[in-house]
């Protein structure tokens, strides 16, 4: 097990253990415990600010689940791929984001796309759902469950966001040529989205 997952495994246990505890002597060693866990967190993860480290510890509230991130899969009539280039870091990604409380997992992946790269999309299918911490992602703080969707192009045209700089669709053999974000998505992730645009299939994969 990585560190910064096991990190996160602790958090997510001290958090839920914090929810429901009811003895006092529990909870000061429980906050204690939160404590030393935040500046491990702050020691051994550089690329976080310590306004994010506070939310990361103070955002999950009660039973600690995972997070969801949704990925948009959108393919144009060429059967090329849509990837959008992040401003953060110029990586390349599918459309997509966090769940949002309100919004289907459809619906986050036709709402991301508009906003990252200008198109209107329908939701047709869920691919794969993948637990991020089971597959070949990098370690993460966040237990996240990934969901990868199929959409088709409604209407538009292609526009870089308020977070994207850069955005188009690519052939296969393009697509490798890239530096993927691979938090967002893996090589794996994107030769597996090009065999199932050229034999669809009904199933969804898991885990």
């Amino acid at each position: 097990m990585e560190l910064i997952d096991g990190l996160g495994k602790l958090k997510a246990l001290v958090n839920t253990s914090l929810a429901y505890t009811k003895d006092v002597y529990d909870q000061e060693r429980l906050e204690e415990m939160q404590t030393i866990l935040r500046e491990l967190v702050t020691t051994y993860s550089t690329n976080l600010t310590k306004t994010e480290i506070e939310r990361y510890f103070t955002s999950d509230v009660g039973y600690v689940t995972p997070k969801v991130d949704i990925r948009a899969v959108v393919f144009n009539d060429q059967k090329e791929l849509l990837l959008v280039q992040e401003k953060s870091d110029d990586t390349w990604a599918l459309p997509g984001g966090w769940g949002d409380v309100g919004y289907s997992p459809g619906e986050i992946a036709q709402k991301e796309t508009w906003e990252e790269a200008g198109i209107t999309v329908a939701a047709k299918q869920l691919i794969k759902v993948v637990d991020k911490a089971k597959q070949d992602y990098p370690p993460s703080l966040e237990y996240v469950y990934k969901f990868f969707i199929f959409c088709e192009v409604a209407s538009g045209e292609l526009k870089p966001g308020l977070e994207t700089k850069d955005v188009g669709f690519f052939s296969e053999a393009e697509s490798q040529q890239l530096t993927l974000s691979l938090p967002r998505n893996s090589l794996e992730d994107v030769q597996e989205l090009f065999a199932f645009i050229r034999e669809p299939w009904c199933r969804t994969s898991f885990d």
